[in-house]
């Protein structure tokens, strides 16, 4: 068995560098690509995927593939998604100088990594293996995927497009490559044989990025937690958290999974969530919603980014008609109160607080157990209020006024950078706080000449201060 187990591994990384080879061979075909080269290939590989169409193709595929999300939400994502990074980034000088700091005389210059290792989710394989593929590319890297295997053929069918469109560009169809027969094993050995590695998946698989002795970027875990204050424009707030928690079925980390009301506006807010199409479970309810979503401790992937009518059918109780999103009145947070944390169900959990300094402490609570670096969000008209969010909470990015989950990873509406890859810094044991694209896939070389009057060092009493007496 022990030797049978070994052969197989062998394999594995066989076939693994058989493919980086090939991948970085192509990538060495588009090392000295002008600007204008590269943005034409990035241009091609979205225009495959993304006419309408085919669009409607991947979308429809993705969701009788994986079982996850919904129409409407794959096509969002193929269709405008990908669109709107392509525009995000090409104008966006990625080849030659950089930037010139004339005030320091330093010149920084674009150099590619090389080959690109990424890893893709099932709950968003429509977009992710594009925008990843774009963001490598606009560096003059090569890309080779590692799909879940429920997104197997959603990844390949993508991959094969843009492979298809990269030929009739003259450039060579393996600066795109799929691993179309997926395995952990293989996923392993392509984060440690690729020059860097960029994970968007599960935390067990992005730990792994990060221990595989090849630099990584990996994103920490989701736990949205939306604050509506005493200021907020409450329908409007109501709207979007509506269009927020049900697209693509929560599909996306950054889906709103907890939402706090200051007392002031506790009852009519939830009254415009209840018309949005939220349901307040009873207690009762509560505990077969808990017993549904969660499986000895973890989440059941039979209820992942399922409609609300299914997953009340599996917990066994009725839904009117509507209804499209469960609001479970929550007060405790922790492993002991599973609510508090992320869920990827059309699920949130609903607090009441005092005033905006009780909800911040409440989400830092709530993400010390799950969440601490992703993003939170504030519907206000306090700058105040938002401000003081933004300063008081551990978190890597704050909506203000706008559906949680189309906003953090950029949106049309907002100046964040479009990606699917969410940096969630130390708080989340991530190595960024960055929105990552195609800036964190290059290396940059340095280049430093003599100032035309160098610098010279103050006098102690100016550089010390008034330290020098009190530590006299």
């Amino acid at each position: 068995m022990a030797t049978a187990l070994k052969f197989e591994q062998s394999t594995e990384a066989e076939e693994i560098a058989a493919l980086v080879a090939r991948s970085r061979a192509a990538q060495a075909q588009i090392a000295n690509y002008t600007q204008e080269q590269v943005d034409q290939l990035i241009r091609a590989m979205v225009w495959s995927v993304a006419r309408e169409d085919v669009a409607e193709k991947i979308a429809q595929h993705t969701v009788d593939e994986t079982q996850l999300g919904n129409y409407d939400g794959k096509y969002l994502k193929i269709f405008r998604k990908t669109r709107a990074t392509l525009y995000d980034i090409i104008d966006d000088k990625s080849v030659g100088v950089l930037e010139e700091d004339p005030v320091r005389n330093i010149v920084k210059i674009a150099k590619p990594v090389g080959v690109i290792g990424a890893l893709s989710p099932s709950t968003n394989p429509e977009a992710t293996p594009v925008i990843k593929a774009i963001s490598a590319i606009k560096g003059r890297n090569s890309i080779i995927v590692a799909p879940h295997p429920r997104a197997k053929l959603t990844n390949k069918l993508i991959c094969d497009l843009m492979r298809e469109a990269i030929v009739k560009m003259g450039a060579p169809a393996d600066l795109v490559l799929s691993i179309d027969i997926p395995s952990v094993e293989k996923t392993n050995e392509l984060m440690r044989q690729c020059d860097r590695v960029l994970a968007t998946g599960g935390s067990p698989m992005v730990k792994a990025a990060y221990s595989s002795g090849t630099p990584a970027l990996g994103v920490g875990v989701g736990n949205a937690v939306i604050t509506v204050d005493e200021t907020a424009n409450l329908d409007d707030a109501a709207e979007k958290i509506r269009i927020s928690k049900t697209l693509d079925l929560a599909a996306s980390c950054s889906s709103d999974n907890a939402v706090i009301l200051v007392d002031a506006i506790y009852d009519q807010m939830l009254e415009k969530l209840i018309h949005q199409g939220g349901y307040v479970v009873t207690p009762e309810e509560k505990a077969l919603l808990q017993a549904t979503i969660w499986v000895d401790g973890h989440i059941n992937a039979n209820a992942v980014a399922q409609p609300a009518e299914k997953i009340a059918g599996m917990a066994g109780f009725g839904l009117p008609e509507g209804k499209i999103f469960f609001i479970v009145p929550e007060t405790g947070t922790g492993p002991e109160h599973p609510f508090s944390g992320e869920k990827m169900t059309v699920t949130m959990a609903l607090y009441r607080v005092k005033d905006i300094d009780e909800a911040i402490a409440l989400t830092n609570t709530i993400q010390t157990y799950q969440g601490q670096g992703h993003s939170c969000g504030i519907y206000s008209q306090s700058d105040a209020n938002i401000m003081k969010l933004a300063n008081g909470t551990r978190t890597s990015r704050v909506m203000v006024n706008q559906p949680q989950s189309a906003s953090n990873s950029g949106n049309l509406w907002n100046g964040m950078r479009q990606t699917f890859s969410l940096g969630c810094g130390s708080w989340g044991g991530n190595g960024t706080n960055n929105n990552i694209t195609w800036r964190d896939l290059i290396n940059e070389t340095w280049v430093s000449k003599p100032l035309a009057t160098p610098k010279v060092l103050p006098s102690d009493d100016v550089l010390f201060g008034s330290v020098m007496a009190k530590l006299a």
